[in-house]
């Protein structure tokens, strides 16, 4: 097959992107198939990447992706056009038999990208548009999972509009305080990788956190801050879903921040399995799959869990329909404890999303 791995993109998790497709690229068998890689630049254009840097970051497992921008090699995307016409690179036809979209947060999992695949009629690797989208949404996400009986964090979510407004703002804040309790956490409603999320303890600095939040979204949350282990558990399938070996997140940091996950080496540990009895393996393991099926998730995702020190109580935090894919990502390594090997793992996915799009393509759309 041609496999087209798309990284980088227009978001904060651009450069974490860079280092989960390489990872994806050299699992992928070079023997049987080829790689076409289309870089995103930051400010949202496809560039067609050279068979060198395939070849260079394939054969040294110490070599990251980058992007060139060369005019004559932008990548557009033709609606209709199917695996062997929809994409174009300088005015020529760049046919692939499935893309991987390695794209971590705003413009990658958040249902856009998946929209235009959908429209070109290309098989892709994960969750469709509404699942996608919805699973982006964290506020979308609890009221789902509200509704499908699953236990998540108490949260107040605030709109840019409403917090623009001096009296909204302020009604916002009682309403936090009144059915949250301090310290507060404060998150984008539409970002990863924690970026824009922070602790606050009083008024003043909930005032300061929000404005800060406000910078990656138009919407954030406010929670209660709760001491809480952090369980994750990967999910991978279609119709039939399958949870994998949960793991567990031991951050050196008050919290598992942005540099916690990705600048400072020493910012957390990983545990895999988890610290946790069967009983609660079982129970973690099964929510995650009810969460999945819930949002209508298909292709692969990761389920992230709080349990909170205090009590052991056990809450669905969030969902990452496109999950770190580093070779030291928690979501490859807890399918591999699980005995999914990384790169069984990658071609799974690919036959996953075959198998989607010709379940969608044998689907009825005309009358006639």
């Amino acid at each position: 097959m041609k496999i087209a791995i798309l990284y980088g993109g227009k978001s904060g998790e651009h450069e974490v992107s860079l280092v989960s497709a390489s990872s994806i690229i050299r699992a992928i068998p070079e023997a049987l198939h080829s790689i076409v890689a289309i870089g995103i630049a930051k400010d949202g254009t496809w560039y067609l990447q050279g068979d060198d840097l395939v070849k260079k970051v394939r054969s040294d497992a110490n070599a990251h992706l980058s992007i060139v921008r060369d005019e004559s090699k932008r990548v557009s995307v033709v609606p209709g056009g199917g695996p062997k016409g929809a994409f174009t690179a300088g005015g020529k036809p760049l046919p692939v038999d499935v893309a991987f979209p390695v794209l971590h947060g705003t413009f990658g999992e958040d249902g856009t990208i998946q929209g235009l695949f959908e429209m070109a009629d290309v098989p892709y690797v994960g969750g469709g548009v509404l699942a996608s989208s919805v699973s982006m949404d964290k506020e979308k996400t609890k009221i789902v999972w509200q509704a499908a009986g699953l236990p998540v964090v108490p949260f107040v979510a605030i709109k840019r509009g409403d917090w623009k407004n001096a009296e909204r703002r302020t009604a916002a804040i009682a309403k936090a305080e009144r059915e949250l309790s301090w310290p507060m956490f404060v998150k984008p409603a539409c970002a990863g990788s924690s970026v824009g999320a922070a602790k606050a303890s009083d008024r003043k600095e909930l005032e300061t956190r929000a404005a800060e939040a406000f910078a990656w979204d138009d919407k954030i949350l406010i929670e209660p801050f709760i001491p809480a282990r952090e369980i994750e558990c990967s999910v991978t399938g279609n119709d039939d879903p399958v949870a994998y070996t949960p793991g567990e997140i031991i951050p050196t940091h008050e919290f598992y921040d942005y540099e916690a996950k990705y600048t400072d080496p020493d910012g957390a540990s990983l545990r895999i399995p988890a610290d946790i009895d069967e009983g609660e393996t079982r129970k973690v393991r099964q929510m995650a799959v009810d969460a999945y099926k819930s949002l209508d998730v298909s292709g692969l995702s990761r389920v992230d869990f709080f349990i909170d020190k205090r009590n052991g109580a056990l809450y669905l935090n969030e969902i990452n329909t496109i999950p770190g894919f580093t070779s030291i990502s928690m979501f490859p390594k807890m399918c591999g404890a699980s005995g999914l090997p990384y790169a069984d793992l990658v071609m799974r996915l690919v036959d996953l999303a075959l198998e989607r799009h010709d379940a969608r393509n044998a689907l009825r759309t005309s009358r006639e």
